[in-house]
């Protein structure tokens, strides 16, 4: 598991649709996945975890993507159809993580960074 040389942030948002903050842990790595088929946003990322699947989504707005994080829109054509990252912070509501190169499990499909 190698971190970008710059590095590439991003908010996961919507973890109350889920399971709170509880899946989530410092350095604990995520699947980034495109989703093709959402009605709400042409440009939709989930963020899942193994064996839990869909823990929230990356943020697409300025009112929830956080300062000097990536948007899903604008992460969405630097990934192929899905990606890793780290988790690097947890707020009451969401979560911070650093997109990274390869994936460090067989759980997570083989998504890499593009």
């Amino acid at each position: 598991m190698k971190e970008m040389k710059n590095s590439v942030l991003v908010t996961i948002t919507g973890l109350a649709h889920y399971y709170g903050t509880k899946p989530f842990k410092v350095g604990a790595v995520i699947k980034l996945k495109k989703e093709y088929d959402n009605k709400y946003d042409d440009e939709a990322i989930r963020a899942q975890l193994p064996y839990i699947g869909t823990v929230g989504y990356i943020a697409n707005s300025t009112y929830t993507a956080y300062s000097g994080t990536y948007s899903a829109g604008r992460l969405y054509d630097k990934i192929g159809e899905c990606a890793c990252a780290k988790i690097i912070l947890i707020t009451h509501s969401s979560a911070v993580a650093e997109v990274i190169e390869g994936c460090p499990s067989e759980n997570m499909g083989g998504c890499v960074f593009e």
